[in-house]
């Protein structure tokens, strides 16, 4: 199914890539977005969808130092945030904290609690310990995966580790493991490798080339999804890496964004450079089992299918965010610096 848009839209100054859920607001639909403007100051702001659903309100815009590459809510304090950023002569990522005035002021400025200065290399994401309240941050730049723990109240962050991933890889980004909080997976070039952070040594690891993106399934143990340049996506069980559980078509050009459903088991949002979101159902065989030698014992397949397509873009969509607090909703963020929500309810298969 194909269409064009019902969401409700909200339209930034500059040039965008980045969209998070503030995961910790539980009284409100809201989101952070941060700009990517080369020449002028850069923005944040704190988007809040109408309690009647019909309008998203600006409930905080700040000011931002460099182009914001990577952007990451703090899953227990909705003030604060981290961004990556970086100009032609620099780069950094610092976790900051929205003034609690900020609904009082014209201009209100960001505090800096914490730089994750520790870099030698571009930094590429921050991840915040999956869920729940914890001190951890992991850090990861083109050459090194950095953990940290981070103190609010003193304004500090220090490494508590650190390991290179070697000179054959060349690191793009990463995602932690919802169920498994001692691992982390990174991307590369030519792999993705499986981290355990408590020795900070690699466990594994999948030859898989040029992912752009992927996201643990959050509801179903061992499962991850990557987008790769071959405008494709597929789903791995981490207990047999030697192919994909299942594989759906992707998008026309680049897939560049994939996202699991909190909530709702086998929903799958993916965006790319065709200027276009879609929505998946991806189903698993209800007679899988697994044998001693890691195996998938089954006489039938996944099941997946196209649910919508959501093609009312002007630009290539990099940004894209599920709400934890209505998940049926979701953000998207095209480079032209349009936000959309989106409900997904109408599209969502009958029972």
């Amino acid at each position: 199914m194909q269409g064009g848009s019902n969401g409700v839209g909200y339209g930034l100054k500059y040039q965008a890539r980045c969209i998070a859920d503030v995961k910790a607001d539980t009284d409100h639909t809201t989101f952070l977005t941060g700009t990517l403007s080369l020449k002028e100051e850069n923005e944040v702001h704190l988007i809040r969808l109408s309690s009647d659903g019909t309008e998203l309100v600006c409930e905080g815009l700040f000011s931002h130092p460099n182009e914001i590459w990577d952007l990451a809510s703090c899953p227990f304090d909705q003030r604060i945030f981290s961004t990556v950023f970086s100009s032609s002569e620099s780069y950094g990522a610092a976790v900051w904290q929205i003034p609690e005035l900020y609904g009082q002021s014209n201009s209100p400025q960001l505090e800096c609690i914490a730089s994750l200065d520790a870099h030698s290399s571009k930094i590429k994401c921050v991840l915040w310990w999956p869920s729940g309240r914890h001190d951890k941050l992991i850090s990861i730049d083109e050459q090194s995966i950095f953990l940290w723990s981070l103190d609010s109240s003193k304004k500090s962050a220090q490494v508590q580790s650190q390991e290179s991933a070697g000179m054959l890889h060349h690191l793009s980004g990463g995602a932690w493991d919802p169920h498994d909080v001692n691992v982390v997976a990174s991307t590369s070039e030519s792999s993705i490798q499986f981290w355990d952070l408590r020795t900070m040594k690699k466990t594994n690891s999948l030859e898989y080339s040029h992912v752009r993106s992927m996201d643990y399934d959050s509801k179903k143990e061992h499962m991850l999804i990557t987008a790769a340049d071959d405008s494709g996506i597929n789903i791995w069980d981490l207990r047999m890496l030697k192919a994909p559980a299942a594989e759906l078509p992707g998008h026309a050009h680049w897939t560049w964004a994939v996202k699991s459903n909190p909530e709702f088991e086998g929903l799958i949002l993916s965006a790319g450079t065709d200027s276009a979101v879609n929505l998946w159902l991806a189903s698993p065989p209800s007679n899988a089992e697994l044998t001693p030698d890691g195996f998938c014992k089954t006489t039938s397949k996944w099941t997946e299918s196209l649910l919508h397509s959501y093609s009312d873009y002007e630009d290539s969509v990099y940004g894209l965010s599920w709400s934890s607090r209505e998940p049926w909703l979701f953000a998207s963020l095209s480079y032209d610096g349009r936000v959309v929500v989106e409900s997904i309810k109408p599209h969502l298969p009958r029972k």
